[in-house]
């Protein structure tokens, strides 16, 4: 059992584990926020106001389409994407490390039998880089991403798509997630959501454990069960 306040999540009532990419397993943020100030900086803009909230639960066409809107750009979305793929494709098969015992818990749940899937915005060329040069590739069962569905993640689509691929109903599976729109979108589904605290400022955190029916700031919280 896992606690939430005065609750009890029976973690292994679970058959299925959906895990989001960025920030959830892998430690990706900083460099997503060097790629927007280079980005910016080479056009003579400075990353509008809140820009990465913004477009964190877009893939990267949605957020190609939306920067271009919102600043004004001439650049095309395959332009932009582009661009944007040259800068990230390194980083992710170089630089890119797990969040702390992330690797360790999937190994965990593959060796005690649980389904595991993946559901990101991330490209499959970002995901399958990153994944394979931290040596988490081979965990999962399948992968899933926001461009298979009509909707982003702040909608429940990815997830229904993700369990479906699992042969799982939502209730059944656990959605690892950190960002507050993706748990609740992810609940809305018929989901139970673990957050992901690591790296979450004070107040992102109380919002994300407010949100979820656990939360944990480590994978080795897990790992010690």
């Amino acid at each position: 059992m896992i606690l939430k306040g005065d609750e009890q999540v029976n973690f292994d009532a679970f058959d299925g584990m959906i895990f989001d990419l960025d920030g959830t397993l892998i430690d990706s943020e900083h460099i997503w926020e060097e790629i927007d100030k280079i980005f910016f900086s080479k056009r003579g803009l400075s990353v509008p106001e809140d820009y990465a909230q913004k477009v964190a639960t877009m893939d990267l066409y949605e957020a190609a389409v939306f920067t271009r809107e919102l600043v004004g750009l001439d650049e095309t979305p395959e332009e932009m994407l582009a661009e944007w793929g040259a800068m990230a494709i390194h980083e992710y098969a170089n630089n890119i490390k797990p969040v702390p015992s992330a690797a360790e818990f999937l190994e965990q749940l593959r060796s005690s039998g649980k389904k595991i899937a993946l559901a990101t915005a991330s490209n499959e060329k970002l995901y399958t880089a990153v994944l394979k040069s931290n040596g988490m590739y081979s965990c999962f069962d399948c992968f899933v991403t926001t461009a298979e569905v009509t909707r982003g993640k702040e909608h429940p689509d990815v997830y229904r798509l993700a369990a479906e691929k699992l042969g799982l109903p939502p209730e059944k599976c656990l959605v690892f997630e950190d960002k507050v729109p993706c748990i609740r979108a992810a609940r809305r589904g018929g989901f139970a959501v673990a957050a992901c605290l690591f790296g979450a400022p004070d107040a992102e955190a109380e919002a994300l454990r407010a949100e979820a029916d656990l939360s944990y700031m480590d994978y080795i919280e897990f790992c010690k069960r």
